[in-house]
């Protein structure tokens, strides 16, 4: 998909270098944190400490013994109009996020505020005109459809749900819908089992943007899908943010994908954002060891430019440790090559460390710098 990667390209210089509002705080020569004043944009979706933590119940009488702590206090921004790309390993938490800032999902703690409102712990009723605004694409287009239903049914419940009158009925404006997505109209009455799979998840885009939503929760959007169908969704959703003014909140493990399609990067680690950066800025300068590991595992299918990178491969030692318990301080630690004393007593704050671009935070003691000798890698295969 070169060409689809132009644009993006394009959209990105156009838009120009990505800044994070407010006062951002940066780390001087001496270790304090100090605050930077930078232009603000205009935040659609802000959580604050965010956290889930499910009970672990024990006996008749279900006394909780412990918490699996999916969420642990997660501070991040999303402004009108990007992309911000939420990435991880598997049981980092990623998904859980999404559930939560869609509030399918009830916080343990935290606050989320959605175009200047608090919506943390609204309830079902006090939620619903929100409903409209927050939408969100699942990561199976198997699943997510009613194989009972036709597609009719399926794309229009929103407007029957939400009591939205439409000027030319409800069948007219799902029809329109599914051209917007790329699909025949006349395709109004069949049933999903009739589909392939790309085609299922541009049906559960349509239903996606029924009623035109500012902000659109994607779970894993493409990863059910063969390569050739992903580029066809990518492209999809790059054209109906660019048409539509959508902005994105995209949870994947593919971080090819991540980079072709963000604006902004967050890393999420056991619970917690270990870095967050725009798009350039992380992938060319990682900071946070765990980062830098992952950007190693990136396949580069071109032999002849992966010698010319001279890309090495860090490979962790250690195994994920259960969230159930996580380790003191920083929760990288035990599987870092730069763990120190103070890294097990103190936890690392999610800051700007001098030299980095504005917006680039990172919570770690000892930052990777630039050309560092990493320990632990060994020569790509």
């Amino acid at each position: 998909m070169p060409h689809a990667r132009g644009r993006a390209q394009a959209d990105l210089e156009r838009a120009g270098p990505t800044e994070v509002g407010g006062n951002i705080m940066t780390e001087s020569t001496a270790g304090e944190s100090v605050a930077t004043q930078t232009p603000t944009k205009e935040a659609l979706l802000s959580a604050q400490g965010l956290q889930k933590h499910f009970p672990i119940t024990k006996g008749l009488l279900k006394r909780q013994v412990a918490a699996v702590k999916a969420v642990d206090g997660i501070d991040f921004d999303v402004y009108k109009g990007e992309t911000l790309g939420l990435v991880g390993e598997s049981g980092c938490g990623k998904s859980t996020t999404g559930r939560l800032i869609t509030r399918l999902a009830e916080p343990t703690a935290g606050k989320i505020m959605f175009d200047g409102k608090d919506i943390s712990h609204l309830g079902t009723g006090a939620m619903r005109p929100f409903r409209r605004d927050m939408q969100m694409i699942f990561q199976d287009p198997f699943s997510s459809l009613n194989p009972r239903h036709t597609v009719g049914t399926i794309v229009g419940a929103p407007f029957h749900i939400q009591g939205v009158k439409t000027p030319h009925g409800v069948k007219r404006a799902v029809q329109d819908l599914l051209k917007l997505v790329g699909l025949n109209p006349e395709h109004y009455n069949r049933y999903p089992h009739e589909f392939s799979g790309g085609q299922r998840q541009r049906i559960g885009i349509a239903r996606t943007l029924a009623l035109k939503p500012k902000l659109i929760i994607a779970d894993e959007p493409v990863s059910a899908l063969d390569v050739s169908i992903q580029a066809q969704v990518v492209n999809l959703l790059e054209d109906l943010q660019n048409e539509l003014g959508l902005t994105y909140v995209v949870i994947a493990h593919d971080l090819s994908v991540v980079r072709h399609i963000s604006d902004r990067v967050a890393v999420m680690y056991l619970g917690k954002i270990v870095e967050i950066a725009d798009r350039e800025s992380l992938y060319s300068n990682p900071r946070h060891p765990y980062t830098v590991a992952l950007m190693s595992a990136v396949p580069v299918p071109n032999p002849r430019r992966r010698e010319a990178n001279q890309r090495q491969r860090v490979l962790l030692t250690g195994d994920v440790p259960s969230p159930i318990d996580p380790p003191t301080g920083c929760r990288f630690r035990t599987r870092c090559w730069k763990a120190q004393d103070i890294c097990a007593t103190t936890e690392p704050p999610l800051v700007v460390r001098e030299g980095d671009a504005p917006g680039h935070q990172t919570a770690c003691h000892f930052p990777v710098a630039d050309n560092e000798e990493v320990a632990g890698r060994t020569a790509a295969a």
